[in-house]
């Protein structure tokens, strides 16, 4: 199958991309197109114009910004795969963006691309609700902002207003030796769309003892999660491996999870459970490890 007719702009810039957009209620951005064009290819999606902004060059960097690391919407996953300073201020990013479908998509595909979509799989988005990441978006001629547990409002919906361009996502870097990361997902062939998810950072005090600690799960419901309730319960713990299980799986009690072809509701329930305490594990694990390495 093909995909619907369409007209197609390459704007200069962000705001005239912006006002194209407002002009065509039928009009969607492009950049990578690595979710975009194989929806329209099945028509599933039917855009009546695309609005390029792959080659706008305000939308393409990774720098530091006011103790996070600003990430430009069309900046490609595979060059922040290889960057220095996500490696070393957002560990968690780097472990998690390899999992990001193939090295060929990832060499197309764009970091608001995938936020912009909203897929609930989507290891981009369950990292930036882990990491209380900020959406920064241009429309009507003004910035705004919104944080990532503000951004993403259903299944493939975010709360982007009408006719607004995502411009970029600031990642908060974590300060201290003792940080960690864990990352672990489920699906039916490596680099497939995760069934469940997990990411979990910590920070640990010098007993070992969480002082911080981030935990998130996608895939299981219309939105990744952050367990607030189970990063309360342990914070300030040895994190040993029966509370760790006991409080995740209290915070995933009353969640509605997703059932479909791949996977039944109690499967994703339990899947999460089992995955969210392993990243746990490898979080604490990777921080102590860390420090050990380092003297």
């Amino acid at each position: 199958m093909k995909a619907a007719p369409f007209s197609y702009s390459r704007p200069a810039d962000v705001d005239e991309a912006c006002a194209l957009l407002a002009a065509d209620d039928g009009a969607r951005l492009i950049a990578g197109g690595q979710s975009l064009v194989p929806m329209m290819a099945m028509r599933l999606a039917r855009p009546t114009h695309l609005v390029d902004i792959a080659r706008i060059p305000s939308l393409s960097y990774v720098r530091e910004d006011k103790g996070a690391v600003a990430i430009g919407a069309c900046t490609r996953q595979g060059l922040v795969e290889r960057d220095a300073l996500v490696a070393k201020c957002v560990p968690l990013l780097a472990r998690a963006i390899p999992c990001i479908g193939h090295a060929a998509t990832r060499a197309r595909g764009t970091v608001g691309g995938s936020l912009a979509h909203a897929d609930p799989a989507a290891e981009l988005a369950l990292i930036a609700i882990t990491l209380d990441a900020t959406m920064t978006y241009r429309a009507g001629g003004a910035d705004g902002e919104l944080a990532a547990r503000d951004f993403f409002a259903g299944l493939m919906v975010t709360k982007l207003p009408v006719g607004a361009c995502l411009t970029a996502v600031r990642f908060p870097v974590w300060q201290g030796e003792r940080i960690g990361v864990g990352f672990h997902e489920v699906n039916a062939r490596r680099s497939d769309f995760a069934f469940v998810s997990a990411a979990v950072q910590v920070a640990l005090d010098g007993d070992g003892k969480a002082k911080r600690i981030a935990i998130g799960v996608g895939a299981a419901t219309e939105t990744p999660l952050r367990l607030e309730s189970a990063e309360k319960e342990l914070t300030g713990g040895a994190l040993d491996e029966k509370k760790v299980t006991e409080a995740v799986r209290a915070a995933l009690a009353d969640i509605e999870p997703l059932a479909d072809l791949h996977a039944s509701a109690e499967y994703r329930r339990r899947a999460a459970v089992a995955l969210a305490a392993r990243a746990i594990a490898d979080a604490k694990a990777h921080a102590l490890g860390s420090k050990a390495r380092a003297h």
